[in-house]
């Protein structure tokens, strides 16, 4: 056992601490001579521990705004790269017809269907290093199904609202200007 060489003395909170462990280290020192006195607040144990773990969460929600900037500026130049490649399609379509609604489904169901696809590789995944990573604690949590079906669908939103500018600036955009200069 890890806490075979602690001794554990919980001090009376009316009385003040400073005063009360030269009191607790001659006690300690007459009961156990051979043994040096070394001590530690809990809390400050507590704190100290848990330091570390408030800092990784400051650095993974900070790298992960940035991640998730840089994939939707990504995101938003792949769409507006497909709404340039088919502009001659959407003109045609256009004056065939079809509704903006059309159009911005047309253009937003690839992107929506390549966020589905990874959300079913993504969510069990990191179910399973979550769960793995919350097992190194003593007193750990379970993470609700409920948190993973969230995630999917924020990503999902985020990528409808990315991709619709560009899909919604092509379905509007005059077919004219568009068929005249390919």
């Amino acid at each position: 056992n890890r806490d075979m060489g602690w001794l554990y003395i919980r001090l009376d909170p009316r009385f003040n601490a400073h005063e009360s462990i030269p009191k607790v280290e001659s006690a300690f020192t007459q009961l156990i001579p051979s043994a040096p006195f070394d001590f530690t607040f809990a809390d400050e144990d507590y704190d100290n521990k848990f330091k570390s773990e408030e800092r990784v969460s400051t650095l993974a929600t900070i790298f992960s705004s940035v991640a998730i900037l840089i994939s939707c500026l990504g995101l938003f130049g792949l769409a507006s790269f497909v709404a340039e490649q088919r502009t001659k399609e959407i003109g045609i379509r256009k004056v065939m017809g079809a509704s903006i609604v059309n159009l911005w489904k047309m253009l937003s169901k690839e992107f929506v269907w390549l966020v589905v696809v990874s959300s079913f590789i993504a969510i069990p995944l990191s179910f399973y290093l979550m769960s793995d990573w919350l097992q190194h604690y003593e007193y750990r949590t379970t993470i609700p199904w409920y948190v993973f079906v969230a995630t999917g669908v924020g990503a999902l939103v985020l990528t409808i609202v990315t991709v619709s500018y560009q899909a919604i600036k092509a379905a509007v955009a005059n077919p004219v200007t568009s068929l005249r200069s390919e």
